[in-house]
């Protein structure tokens, strides 16, 4: 059978050939980004989809005519008409428990590279210049901070439970989290207006839904504290850029460090690029050899799955519960 895989940011597909050329799969691939009217020509008569970042719309999905299952590479389906699968009886699966740690040590990572001025120190210093490269209220213990975190899935627990080392205060907004799940996890419970208005620190661990992507933008930011610091390694269009451009650059928010970003890459000429207050990374976060591993494992193996007629574990849009 044939597994369309529609793009792929490694150098090969060795792993992916290891599992599935020895049951007899063929495996048609693209290894750049594609549009969604390019799309068809791989996946029409493919009977497996693996996809990364390509744009699987209810179009593309239109035009699979035998396809038995979609399989994202990471976690976040965003990329995926879940609807449109689903109305054709296709489950879409994802990978869970991928890189739960990695982006939770990248958010501590950030935290703790704002909050004591890491790479502005390091600049400064490569300048020739010794000294605080920033003024000294800029440079502050967790310890005497509040950290509101958005989201308590897999990642936002992981922060937390090394949040709590550092002594700071942990407010968490989760809407389908219940509150002693919350509070068991060492956070407090608040609704997202208290976390937004009460958090020296915001840092996003949630999808990127209809109900929350956008979610930091004027309003949203105009409530929060003047100084505010925000971390955003979950997805790039949970934040209006233009409104986190505006707040940084009129001091409201002090600092921001993002692994993600809308649009991907970061236009060349971006103004936040040129903002010594900003962390920039290139959606990395979830990287490391053991990650990707299991990543490329697990998508393999869900395709193997779904061809072989076996039950699916990870289905996200409903079919086949």
């Amino acid at each position: 059978m044939k597994i369309a895989i529609t793009d792929y940011s490694f150098p090969s597909l060795d792993i992916e050939e290891g599992i599935l050329c020895p049951l007899g799969h063929e495996i048609a691939a693209w290894k750049e980004k594609r549009t969604a009217t390019e799309l068809p020509q791989l996946v029409a008569d493919a009977d497996a989809v693996i996809t990364q970042f390509a744009p699987v719309n209810a179009e593309v999905i239109a035009s699979m005519k035998q396809a038995k299952v979609i399989v994202r590479y990471g976690i976040g389906v965003d990329n995926v008409d879940l609807e449109a699968a689903k109305a054709r009886g296709i489950p879409v699966c994802n990978v869970p428990d991928y890189c739960i740690d990695e982006v939770a040590d990248q958010t501590l990572a950030f935290l703790l590279a704002t909050t004591r001025q890491v790479v502005t120190n390091c600049v400064r210093n490569r300048e020739g210049k010794w000294g605080l490269a920033t003024p000294l209220d800029q440079m502050r213990a967790l310890r005497d901070l509040t950290v509101g975190v958005v989201g308590l899935g897999r990642i936002g627990r992981e922060v937390v439970a090394r949040l709590r080392a550092f002594k700071c205060k942990v407010l968490v907004h989760d809407p389908v989290v219940a509150t002693g799940e919350i509070e068991q996890a060492g956070g407090k419970p608040v609704a997202l207006r208290e976390l937004l208005s009460q958090s020296d620190v915001i840092s996003l661990h949630c999808p990127s839904t209809a109900n929350t992507r956008g979610m930091i933008n004027r309003e949203s930011l105009a409530i929060t504290r003047r100084g505010v610091i925000l971390i955003n390694v979950a997805r790039g269009d949970l934040v209006d850029s233009a409104a986190l451009t505006e707040a940084l650059q009129n001091g409201h928010v002090s600092a921001a460090a993002l692994d993600v970003f809308a649009p991907e890459p970061i236009p060349a000429d971006h103004p936040i690029l040129k903002m010594d207050n900003v962390i920039v990374a290139s959606h990395i976060a979830s990287c490391s050899v053991p990650a990707v591993r299991k990543l490329r494992e697990t998508a393999a193996n869900l395709a193997a799955m779904a061809l072989r007629g076996d039950v699916l574990p990870n289905v996200v849009n409903g079919v086949g519960k």
